[in-house]
């Protein structure tokens, strides 16, 4: 029986045995304490799993900011905190790995491919069917982070305040959002997570797709994905596959911005769990 973990900054999924699901708070050890790990592990998931572990030998756990630093210190408080279940420690096999790994094995499987996250962040890897053989740093939204959710909101603002073309459209998106431009600027700058915010914006692009101001700002964006992040791996033969809510939502403009840049796009994935069941099931 195996645990398989999927964890991003505001949630973590566990599935056991490919069947029971349950839900924690996010655990990303770049920015979480060893203290406050243990402490989501013990208090949110060990009483959900009660004698659901008895049998239980491995452990795969996936999550945004399991750096190579941190990827003892993670299995470590896993196998001290299921060990309070009676499972073992020292046959418990335990295994942490980046989120960015997830992708290429719920995406790929042990095929060759280029693995992809596209939500409130970007990134991409080319996967040799085992290992991240290569990978095109992010960098980050204000750096990089092309067709991701916080870069089209970026472009989304610059264009509703400097293009005469989106006049209309900044009308309407500041009288439904009750915003001004000084409250956006005050967001951005001066306020706590300026990718969520950015990336919010999705919402209402999403709702009026119709306007082809708005489509093609999105397509434009993921264009900008392929150009930046994926030519360098220099494979055009291969599938490039993408898991994340950017590429789910956009789905039919994601294969415009692939046909147009001459990729082939393969599986589109909301979230990586039901792949990564198949992988560690097969």
């Amino acid at each position: 029986m195996i645990l398989i973990a999927d964890s991003g900054s505001t949630k973590t999924d566990w599935v056991l045995a490919g069947q029971e699901v349950v839900h924690t708070q996010g655990i990303t050890p770049v920015h979480q304490s060893p203290d406050d790990i243990r402490q989501i592990l013990e208090q949110e998931l060990l009483p959900q799993l009660g004698g659901l572990v008895d049998s239980l030998s491995a452990v795969f756990f996936y999550g945004s900011g399991c750096t190579p630093a941190h990827i003892p210190v993670m299995q470590q408080l896993l196998k001290e905190a299921l060990s309070t279940l009676h499972v073992p420690s020292s046959t418990l096999h335990v295994e942490v790995h980046s989120d960015l790994m997830a992708a290429a094995r719920a995406l790929c499987g042990r095929d060759e491919g280029i693995a992809c996250i596209l939500g409130t962040g970007a990134n991409s890897a080319l996967y040799d069917g085992e290992r991240i053989v290569q990978n095109t740093p992010a960098l980050g939204y204000i750096l990089g982070d092309e067709g991701s959710g916080a870069v089209l909101g970026r472009s989304f603002m610059n264009a509703i305040f400097k293009n005469p073309d989106f006049a209309d459209i900044r009308e309407e998106y500041l009288a439904e959002q009750q915003l001004t431009m000084a409250d956006i600027i005050q967001r951005v700058y001066r306020e706590p997570m300026a990718n969520r915010f950015l990336a919010s914006t999705s919402l209402y692009i999403g709702r009026h797709l119709d306007n082809p101001l708005l489509e093609k700002l999105v397509v434009d964006n993921f264009r900008q994905f392929f150009r930046r992040n994926i030519a360098p791996y220099q494979r055009p033969d291969l599938p490039v596959h993408f898991v994340g809510s950017m590429a789910q939502h956009y789905r039919n403009q994601l294969l415009q911005a692939a046909a147009a840049e001459g990729y082939v796009v393969g599986r589109v994935m909301k979230s990586p769990l039901e792949g990564l069941v198949a992988y560690h099931s097969a």
